[in-house]
């Protein structure tokens, strides 16, 4: 049996030297069309995968879709080239300039790529940060996660909750959350995950049911699952994990007995 390898040294080895086939490669294809089909794409996993592999397009398809896709694997380049990165504004702000440059909705003068919103939205039923509010709420949460001395599970549970509460951008909140979550696994070597499209509905009311009830189960017992839908991947392609058990019940007491 070859050695186990460790999971960010193989994506930036694969990112690098352009392995076709591996963990890298899988990753960027199936968060991309996982991750924008929950928000509308229409693009198939078929589709994804080829635009992925030759830069190019099968098909009839809608423009920002592909604009889209292709964003989100710079998206993800670029959280593993930034891996050592602290969070911050900044760095917030420009994931969405990444992920929404060249879009048709650029053209319109109301739409803000790469800085918060100018407009207050409702999403889901659950009112969001007004515009004025979204700096202050953003630097706060960015400064509560700062200074947590080694994030686990949970609380990067909580910091996605929280900042889809927020909802600072106009529109690509939740990839652009998604893609936090991924770097923040990543960076504190928690095994990571994307949600995928068949989980959307259970992911939503996970949200709303933290957000709204202050009741964390549902979104971890979701976030539960799709790691343990990447533990078995990692397994496929040799790479080492922690593989200490952690549960949703667990979790739950955690919350119960410090809620950030």
């Amino acid at each position: 049996m070859s050695e186990k390898r460790e999971l960010k040294e193989t994506l930036l080895f694969e990112k690098n030297h352009r392995i076709h086939g591996g963990i890298y490669h899988k990753m960027q294809v199936d968060f991309a069309y996982n991750s924008n089909h929950i928000e509308g794409s229409r693009l198939t996993h078929e589709q994804t995968c080829y635009i992925f592999e030759t830069q190019s397009v099968d098909g009839a398809v809608f423009v920002n879709d592909v604009f889209e896709t292709a964003n989100h694997f710079r998206c993800l380049d670029w959280v593993l080239d930034t891996i050592s990165e602290p969070l911050s504004e900044e760095y917030v702000k420009q994931m969405h300039r990444i992920l929404k440059a060249g879009l048709m909705t650029q053209q319109n003068p109301e739409v803000v790529i790469g800085d918060y919103k100018k407009y207050a939205n409702v999403v889901g039923g659950i009112e969001t940060a007004k515009p004025g509010e979204v700096s202050a709420q953003m630097a706060q949460l960015l400064q509560t996660y700062q200074n947590l001395q080694q994030p686990d599970f949970y609380e990067i549970a909580w910091f996605h909750m929280a900042f889809e509460k927020i909802h600072p951008f106009y529109d690509g909140n939740g990839r652009v959350g998604r893609l936090l979550l991924l770097k923040m696994c990543l960076e504190n070597d928690i095994v990571p995950f994307y949600i995928n499209s068949e989980s959307k509905m259970f992911y939503y009311a996970g949200l709303k049911e933290w957000q709204t009830q202050g009741k964390p189960n549902r979104l971890l017992d979701v976030f539960l699952s799709m790691q343990d839908d990447m533990k078995a991947v990692l397994d496929y392609f040799e790479i080492d994990y922690d593989h200490t058990e952690t549960t949703a019940s667990t979790l739950a007491e955690q919350h119960k007995k410090w809620k950030l």
